[in-house]
């Protein structure tokens, strides 16, 4: 059984940081305020953050870093679209440390779906049938990614409408449900994603900002909440 696996079967939240750089020190911060799991990225433009992530080759060293310092589940984007990455560069992923990938269902190619020593996880948007999300079991996946916030809405607050979305993908996806922050959720917010039936909170750039310091406040707020419920 892989890592996020493992993790995600444990009970209670868990607290995901999407790393805003591919950078050693902001690992180790997130890792130092109580990240259960990290995720990073290459060949992909990032909307919240306004990064762009260059080529594997640009970050070999830096993931390996990160995954000498770090025993948890360490994920990874490979690409921001249908053709950005080659079956050669998703082969090396295993042996660079990584323990899952994520990527939009609309980005994933068929070469992705086979057994390659990784967990899978797939994200939907805004664009897609809630419905359809309930045929990614049966392909092995390990957890749906609920990238559902429209990109203009980027950076607002949480709604009862945004809780309603999430509770009815953790009662009918067969997965377990991990939402990004694409909202500016708030340490009060955990409660309510713990209700709606989310198993991971994923913390990106629109909730721990680009630097250190901004990212060890937003860490170890959701830390504090998220332990606090137990």
């Amino acid at each position: 059984m892989g890592k996020l696996k493992q993790r995600l079967e444990q009970s209670g939240l868990s607290l995901f940081v999407s790393l805003p750089a591919n950078d050693v020190r902001l690992a180790k911060a997130a890792i130092e305020e109580g990240a259960d799991a990290l995720k990073v990225h290459f060949n992909v433009g990032h909307r919240a953050s306004g990064t762009h992530f260059g080529p594997l080759e640009s970050y070999e060293d830096v993931f390996s870093q990160i995954r000498s310092t770090f025993d948890g589940p360490f994920g990874v984007v490979p690409s921001g679209s249908l053709e950005g990455v080659s079956e050669e560069e998703f082969m090396r992923l295993a042996p660079l440390g990584f323990d899952f990938y994520s990527i939009y269902a609309h980005h994933l190619p068929s070469c992705m779906l086979g057994d390659h020593g990784l967990d899978r996880t797939f994200a939907i948007n805004d664009t897609y049938d809630l419905s359809q999300v309930q045929e990614g079991k049966r392909f092995g996946f390990t957890a749906l990614e609920a990238s559902i916030v429209p990109g203009n809405e980027y950076g607002t607050g949480l709604s009862f409408a945004d809780l309603l979305k999430y509770r009815y993908l953790a009662d009918h996806s067969g997965l377990p449900v991990l939402v990004p922050s694409q909202r500016k959720l708030v340490e009060g917010d955990v409660p309510s994603l713990q209700l709606a039936g989310v198993k991971a909170i994923m913390l990106g750039a629109v909730v721990t900002g680009t630097t250190e310091e901004q990212l060890r406040r937003a860490v170890s707020s959701f830390r504090s909440a998220i332990d606090r419920l137990s």
